[in-house]
């Protein structure tokens, strides 16, 4: 999970507002939901990669989670792009197991990470079919019902594009792939970039059907970057959740 960044569009350069996996909806923080819902799904552990306040999400995650659920890495470099952070938790994606990523300002049904975990693709994006508008939704290609192209730029060949909420589901061999590709980003200096076009360079590289999809359009969720998904998260997303 990261949980790394400062918020800047959502907060601009007011630093002592609370990080967005901090932030409250029915009376409960996104990290208390994000660790409610991995604990009840038998998850065995959850890498952490913290940075802008790091020790105040360390501690009021650790409220809500089993004794060593938590492992922390901390990213001194939170101000570059979020593929630094991703690049932090690299010895995770070797460690041979498999993996959930999740990004931490998502608030949805856990009904949705429920899906992920227990899908039969071994790796596994989620998809929403509704899109909006705009340059901001991270778009997911499909032909044939397999993911072709990934991100917020794309191209090439496909029937289907829908939106990617933030989760994706790795098998030990793909997950180390990534790393692979995220040590490229870096040892470029490539380093003020979105995380997505090192997992869409595995994707466009691996066989066709290396991936699938879980259809989560049937479920309510946001991610939460500005402040209008600050107010459609608790005025329209989170009475749907309750």
């Amino acid at each position: 999970m990261l949980a790394a960044g400062v918020g800047r569009r959502l907060y601009g350069d007011d630093y002592e507002q609370p990080p967005k996996c901090l932030l409250e909806f029915g009376n409960k923080t996104l990290m208390q939901r994000h660790l409610e819902n991995l604990q009840a799904l038998s998850i065995d552990a959850m890498t952490l990669v913290l940075g802008h306040r790091a020790d105040t999400i360390l501690d009021s995650a650790q409220v809500h989670a089993a004794d060593g659920f938590i492992n922390p890495v901390f990213n001194p470099y939170y101000r570059g792009g979020p593929v630094v952070s991703l690049w932090m938790a690299r010895d995770v994606l070797r460690s041979g197991d498999d993996i959930i990523f999740m990004d931490a300002d998502v608030l949805y049904q856990p009904e949705m990470l429920e899906r992920l975990v227990h899908s039969n693709h071994d790796n596994c994006f989620l998809f929403d079919r509704e899109i909006e508008d705009g340059d901001e939704p991270v778009r997911l290609c499909l032909a044939d019902g397999t993911p072709v192209d990934f991100g917020k730029n794309i191209e090439g060949d496909f029937d289907q594009v829908g939106e990617w909420p933030g989760f994706l589901k790795l098998s030990p061999a793909v997950a180390a792939k990534i790393a692979d590709a995220l040590d490229g980003y870096i040892d470029s200096a490539r380093m003020h970039v979105a995380y997505e076009p090192a997992m869409r360079d595995v994707l466009k590289t691996e066989p066709k059907g290396t991936f699938g999809i879980e259809d989560v359009s049937d479920m309510a969720w946001i991610e939460i970057d500005f402040v209008e998904d600050l107010d459609r998260a608790r005025d329209e997303i989170l009475p749907q959740i309750s």
